[in-house]
């Protein structure tokens, strides 16, 4: 398909589906349609199935205990992840490679099971020295190197919990999570890359360790293998990981764990108030995000799986470690940014690494748009089978442009929907039986049960609402942590009994989710509910928008107004005719009452480091308020030249 070129308008025909190849669906891991209701008519023994395919260590003796809100899943049973992501792959795996890991400046290491085995081991002995034991906390703070995982894996293999923060995360941030997480030790590298640039992690762990009495040792990783100049060291305190793994044994016997024993805890930024430490237990969780790894991304033995996400948030958790690895997949993982050194870095990794799943976020697809299919075409992506999205919802036209030249119009396309909090992918296609739509995320994983609710908790069976969760499943969050009350009330009390997620979607008369994006992200205009999506996607449609975000602002007639910041593809020029002209484009798509009030061009969005836009921010800007915490921006300076360029405009 090189310098194949065809119009998006062409490929976006109104209600176009994609069913599953014949080739597909004949080889795929799930092709029963009936699964559903399979599932459905005995969800506790259709999970049981599932857990059945890890290794326990003791079984359990009650698959669900279920007192709203609180769950137990698999009571009594025994289990280690770590034994799961590694040790029962040794007798048949042993030499298969379990990590492919290649830098941002290109340097690269792999790991096959048996060498991620004896890395495992001796970092569980490391902790162990270090007077970690069964329950206590080791707070995480890496680039994306293979020592990540390592960590992870060391302290679910002796029953520690882990709370890994995001490594592009600030001092301050850093400390919240610590202090909250009461970390007795901390794990960080004296630096990590990004874009050709070094940022030195360890300097900002210590200015976060001023603060946090509970952290009694620091195990510092030499990223290039020789420690940094620029990499202070506190006697007695600080370690260097290759000092300490090169005095311990490289066997370390697995505890057995309860199935309820905390895996890990992970914080979630909240707009106010402290972060949210998301709990999740270890027998339900990794059930959840096996089962999903399974049949969502329909792996196989050969297959090379790359999720392009950060472990530092869930999706690298889930679909980097614990659901690939516990699989026996070959996972590849990459440091650095996308476009460095040049803006084809993904698709040079996916031909290097002949990499044949690929699940990467709607953000980065928008980019890719943004910068050209040429940048593509430098590259053989012929390895690919299927595609993934996950994140926030993917625009139609996104979806069609990924299937189109990434995918080659031959790869299924798995569109999910899922959350900190779930643990797992609740929402989604299986690729062998469902048939595909661009922006939807179809139906509900087998054995979850989702509804569409409106405010009073009735159902809606066509139209617009918000997702409820009405039956527990096994990897969802137990509490947060050392706050059972702010979990009740943040989750379960819009309605008894049921989970609220938070997010608007609509349902279709096929019954398919299409997801709208956070309750706070839906626009009342005249009395009309439109979710931002919508608007958003009415503006991607144009040939000379990139991406764009849209938020509300108080209006005196119509309750709210539209207000637009918009990036424009090259070589387009912002101009007041291509306002009115995006103006009466949103209308011929989605009508009048979604006319926007205003529109901003900007040369870039305000992002966290995950990739997701700060509609928040964007509303503050709109109504003129001050701005609020902006630590989490990949880029601070965006947001702030954004307030002064709306300022000068509305002065105008």
């Amino acid at each position: 398909m090189k310098n194949r070129t065809i119009s998006l308008e062409t490929l976006l025909q109104e209600g176009r589906k994609f069913p599953p190849s014949d080739p597909f669906r004949r080889q795929a891991n799930i092709q029963d349609p009936d699964i559903y209701q399979k599932a459905a008519a005995d969800p506790e023994g259709y999970w049981a199935r599932w857990a059945r395919e890890l290794d326990w260590m003791k079984p359990w003796d009650q698959v669900l205990e279920w007192n709203p809100p609180f769950a137990k899943w698999f009571v009594g049973g025994k289990i280690n992840a770590s034994v799961n992501c590694v040790d029962r792959h040794l007798s048949q795996r042993q030499n298969k490679v379990a990590i492919l890991w290649e830098g941002e400046t290109g340097d690269t290491r792999r790991f096959t099971y048996g060498e991620l085995s004896e890395q495992v081991n001796r970092f569980a002995n490391v902790l162990k020295k270090r007077g970690i034991q069964r329950g206590d906390r080791v707070a995480i703070y890496l680039p994306m190197i293979p020592e990540i995982v390592i960590a992870c894996l060391a302290c679910s293999r002796i029953g520690a919990v882990h709370s890994v923060v995001f490594g592009g995360f600030s001092a301050d941030s850093l400390r919240d999570r610590i202090l909250d997480a009461h970390a007795e030790l901390l794990v960080t590298a004296d630096f990590g890359w990004r874009r050709g640039k070094r940022l030195f992690l360890k300097q900002s762990a210590d200015g976060a360790l001023t603060q946090t009495p509970s952290i009694e040792n620091v195990v510092v990783v030499a990223r290039e293998g020789t420690p940094s100049k620029e990499c202070p060291m506190k006697g007695g305190r600080d370690h260097w990981w290759h000092d300490e793994m090169g005095k311990v044994e490289a066997s370390c016997p697995p505890e057995a764990i309860d199935a309820e024993e905390m895996l890990f805890t992970l914080y979630t930024s909240g707009t106010t108030g402290k972060p949210k430490g998301i709990v999740h237990t270890t027998g339900g969780y990794l059930t959840g995000v096996y089962a999903t790894t399974k049949w969502v991304f329909d792996l196989k033995e050969n297959d090379v799986f790359w999720c392009t996400a950060d472990i530092g948030w869930v999706t690298g958790h889930s679909y980097v470690i614990y659901g690939p690895l516990a699989n026996g997949a070959t996972v590849v993982i990459y440091e650095g940014a996308p476009d460095w050194p040049e803006k084809d870095r993904f698709w040079k990794i996916i031909e290097k690494y002949k990499v044949t799943i690929f699940y990467t976020a709607p953000t980065a697809i928008r980019a890719f748009m943004k910068w050209g299919a040429q940048w593509v075409d430098r590259a053989d992506l012929s390895s690919l089978r299927l595609l993934g999205s996950v994140g926030e919802p993917i625009n139609p036209e996104a979806w069609i442009w990924y299937h189109h030249y990434i995918g080659k119009e031959k790869c299924p396309i798995v569109d999910t929907w899922w959350q900190t909090e779930t643990g797992c992918i609740l929402m989604t296609p299986l690729p062998g039986i469902t048939t595909t739509k661009p922006g939807s995320a179809t139906k509900p994983f087998p054995g979850i049960a989702a509804e569409v609710l409106n405010d009073s908790g009735e159902r809606v069976e066509v139209g617009g609402g918000y997702v409820a969760i009405t039956k527990p499943w096994p990897s969802m969050l137990r509490t947060l942590f050392n706050d059972d009350e702010r979990y009740v009330k943040q989750y379960w009390s819009k309605w008894k009994g049921i989970y609220f997620a938070g997010d608007g979607v609509k349902r279709d008369e096929d019954g398919d989710f299409w997801f709208l994006g956070r309750v706070d992200d839906v626009l009342k205009l005249a009395g009309h509910r439109i979710g931002t999506m919508e608007v958003e996607s009415a503006f991607v449609d144009h040939p000379a928008v990139a991406e764009s975000a849209v938020v509300g602002r108080p209006h005196d007639i119509k309750g709210e107004a539209i207000v637009a910041f918009v990036t424009l593809r090259e070589p387009a020029k912002p101009s007041p005719e291509l306002i009115e002209e995006l103006k009466e484009h949103v209308v011929k798509k989605i009508g009048s009452i979604a006319r926007p009030e205003e529109i901003l061009f900007t040369v870039d969005l305000p992002k966290t480091r995950s990739g997701k836009i700060m509609r928040r921010l964007l509303r503050d800007i709109a109504v003129g308020k001050a701005l609020g915490d902006t630590t989490t921006l990949a880029d601070p300076s965006v947001v702030e030249g954004l307030k002064r360029q709306y300022e000068s405009i509305e002065a105008g």
